[in-house]
């Protein structure tokens, strides 16, 4: 995939790794807890408030969207991007690749995100070569770089997906200074509702 998202007025982008909310294909975890229907329509709520409260007119909202099939992409987002194939890494360095300077990838299921968090990461950009939000879980929320066509597209490859391993993983295959900026909880559980 070579194609390019090019923000509006030349600003950075923050991408939202959304998947389309089928039943059974989203948010497993919580739906062992809830049931599968209902964890697909919290996640197709949730997605919606975030991707509101996140429109911000210092950064292109981007979509990066799956499956490839997928009819339903969040409205209010600028543009959108198909994530490809692979695994969690390469998806998401795929996705950063495309962007502009100082863009951002971040989850859709992040309990408490405002748009504050996110200019915070993108002015890390500032002086750290990459950013990562932290989750307390041992994995993170977002990921960023100051010049994301630069990353390589193996560069998170081994890391310990959905394991408590995940932050630390990244972290150390992350070029230059990396900077940690606010932790925040995903949601998987029912433990992890707000």
């Amino acid at each position: 995939m070579k194609a390019r998202l090019t923000s509006v007025r030349n600003q950075p982008c923050v991408i939202v790794m959304v998947k389309e909310p089928r039943p059974g294909q989203v948010k497993t975890r919580l739906g062992r807890d809830i049931g599968m229907l209902d964890a697909a329509h919290w996640y197709r709520r949730h997605v919606a408030k975030l991707v509101h409260r996140l429109v911000d007119e210092r950064w292109t909202l981007v979509a990066g969207f799956a499956p490839k099939t997928a009819r339903i992409v969040p409205r209010n987002t600028q543009l959108d991007a198909w994530q490809g194939t692979g695994d969690l890494g390469r998806r998401m360095i795929r996705l950063l690749r495309q962007a502009p300077p100082k863009s951002v990838l971040i989850g859709s299921d992040i309990a408490g995100l405002e748009r504050c968090h996110i200019a915070r990461a993108i002015a890390a950009l500032g002086t750290h070569d990459t950013v990562l939000g932290p989750s307390p879980d041992g994995g993170f929320w977002l990921i960023g770089a100051r010049h994301p066509r630069r990353l390589r597209r193996d560069v998170l490859d081994g890391a310990r997906w959905s394991t408590e391993h995940a932050l630390a993983d990244t972290q150390a295959r992350l070029p230059g200074r990396v900077a940690l900026v606010d932790t925040l909880n995903d949601v998987d559980t029912i433990d992890d509702l707000p």
